[in-house]
C-alpha cells in the first residue's frame, strides 16, 4: 500500500519548513509520497518548497489563491498512493499521528478514518471555534442519524478513489462537510481515532471564520436533501 500525504499551502512561510520537516520524519507503515500544493502563495512559500530535494515531495503550483478544497482536489488529481490523508501546513495536527490512522486500514476494521480532536484550553485558541465546530458535527449527526465526533478534522483518511469518486466541488472550507456529507449519504460511517492538536491564533495566522460554520451547515442539509448515487 502506498499513502498519499496532501498538504495543501497558502502563505505559510513561518511553518512551512517544520511542517515538511515533520511529515517527512514519521516512520510510517507504508510507503508513503508528499504532495504539496502551493495554492497561490505571495510569500517565500515557492523558495522553501524549492529548497526541498526528497524524492517524496512533488510540488503542483496555483498560480492564483482558490481555497483549500479546490488545493485539495489539484492534490488527489495528483496523487499516486492508493490512500490519501490531507495534513495542513499550519502544525496544528501532528503527524506522528497518522500511523495511528493508518492501523485500522492495515488490520482490516476500516476504509475510512478520522482523525478525532479533543479540545481543552491548551488546544483551542478561542470558545466560539469550539462551539461551532461542536454545532456543526452535531447537525450532521442529527441529519444522517450518526454519532462522529468531529466533523471538521483536517485528518480525513481513505482510498483515493473513494475521495475522487465523491467529487468534491467546494473550493474553500465547505470541502470538509461536503466530503463527510457525501461519505455518511453513501451510509459510509468514517473510524475515528483520538488526535492530538494544537490550534493556533487569529493573530497566528487562523483562517477560518463563522462564515465557514454556516456554509458547512448549508452543504450538509444540501446532500442530505439529495438522493443517493
Amino acid at each position: 500500500m502506498k499513502l498519499s500525504i496532501l498538504m495543501p499551502v497558502y502563505n505559510e512561510e513561518a511553518r512551512l519548513a517544520n511542517a515538511l520537516k515533520q511529515a517527512l520524519d514519521v516512520d510510517y507503515p507504508c510507503e508513503a509520497e508528499l504532495v504539496v500544493v502551493d495554492d497561490g502563495s505571495r510569500d517565500g512559500t515557492s523558495e522553501i518548497l524549492g529548497a526541498f530535494d526528497d524524492p517524496r515531495i512533488r510540488v503542483v503550483t496555483h498560480q492564483r489563491n482558490q481555497g483549500k478544497g479546490a488545493a485539495i482536489r489539484t492534490a488527489v488529481a495528483n496523487a499516486v498512493g492508493e490512500f490519501m490523508v490531507i495534513l495542513d501546513a499550519d502544525l496544528e495536527y501532528d503527524p506522528q499521528d497518522i500511523p495511528r490512522l493508518l492501523d485500522p486500514v492495515l488490520d482490516g476494521r476500516a476504509e475510512v478514518v478520522y482523525g478525532n480532536r479533543t479540545f481543552g484550553s491548551h488546544s483551542s485558541f478561542s470558545f466560539w471555534y469550539v462551539v461551532g465546530n461542536k454545532a456543526v458535527t452535531t447537525a450532521a449527526n442529527m441529519l444522517y442519524n450518526c454519532y462522529l465526533g468531529d466533523l471538521e478534522t483536517c485528518f480525513k483518511l481513505m482510498p483515493v478513489r473513494l475521495y475522487r469518486s465523491l467529487e468534491i466541488r467546494s473550493n474553500g472550507f465547505g470541502m470538509e462537510a461536503e466530503v463527510t456529507g457525501k461519505l455518511l449519504r453513501r451510509h459510509i460511517r468514517p473510524y475515528e481515532v483520538p488526535i492530538s492538536y494544537r490550534a493556533r491564533s487569529r493573530m497566528e495566522g487562523k483562517k477560518i471564520t463563522w462564515r465557514d460554520g454556516v456554509e458547512a451547515l448549508w452543504i450538509l442539509g444540501r446532500e442530505r436533501a439529495r438522493r443517493p448515487r
